[in-house]
């Protein structure tokens, strides 16, 4: 019943007229969850390389991440372990500054029902500000790196972290209680979720 419901809606999603853009290029949305997992990672968007090829966090970033959350890829890949849903489950683009945001509907309209059929998530963990202004509404800081800062009064339901990308490491070498502080919690954060 259950690997049903997660059928029914990522056929919706494909379905979706929104959506008929990528469905028309041959493109299925990237995303990952399962009936089991533990630990919500929201993300941005999918990058090109990603979508291109059909694998989440399949870059730079990617690696970062893991190494932050201290498990292994094949662990992270894992959808009894880690649910994978993006602000927008499509590549939304290049623009002058990068790629595009996501779109603002996207995840309103498709994150609840796919987290209504995992009881199991223990942490979310909400990376970057689309999702954390998404998830955390006016609890979030002005900023991003505020509301990274206060990740404990989030706690211990989400963790909002800056996103791994090599691009911001400017970010990271000007606040380095991030690495000192953030990081060890997020290991054992991830450690205590996938234990229960």
């Amino acid at each position: 019943m259950t690997d049903q419901a997660f059928a029914a809606i990522r056929q919706a999603i494909i379905d979706d007229p929104d959506n008929a853009g990528f469905t028309a290029a041959g493109l299925l949305p990237l995303y990952t969850a399962g009936p089991d997992a533990r630990i919500a990672v929201i993300g941005q968007a999918p990058g090109r390389k990603a979508q291109d090829s059909g694998i989440p966090w399949n870059d730079a970033s990617g690696a970062k991440l893991f190494d932050w959350l201290g498990v292994a890829e094949e662990r992270f890949r894992d959808p009894a372990s880690f649910a994978i849903l993006p602000m927008d489950f499509y590549f939304p683009g290049k623009g002058t500054g990068g790629d595009l945001p996501p779109r603002r509907s996207f995840a309103a309209r498709w994150h609840a029902p796919l987290l209504g059929l995992m009881p199991r998530i223990r942490l979310t963990l909400l990376i970057g500000g689309y999702a954390q202004k998404q998830y955390l509404g006016r609890r979030a800081r002005p900023t991003l790196t505020e509301t990274v800062r206060a990740y404990r009064d989030y706690l211990p339901e989400y963790l909002p972290l800056v996103h791994p990308s090599p691009l911001n490491f400017r970010w990271q070498a000007r606040n380095p209680w991030f690495a000192a502080e953030v990081i060890p919690v997020l290991r054992e954060r991830v450690a205590a979720a996938l234990r229960t």
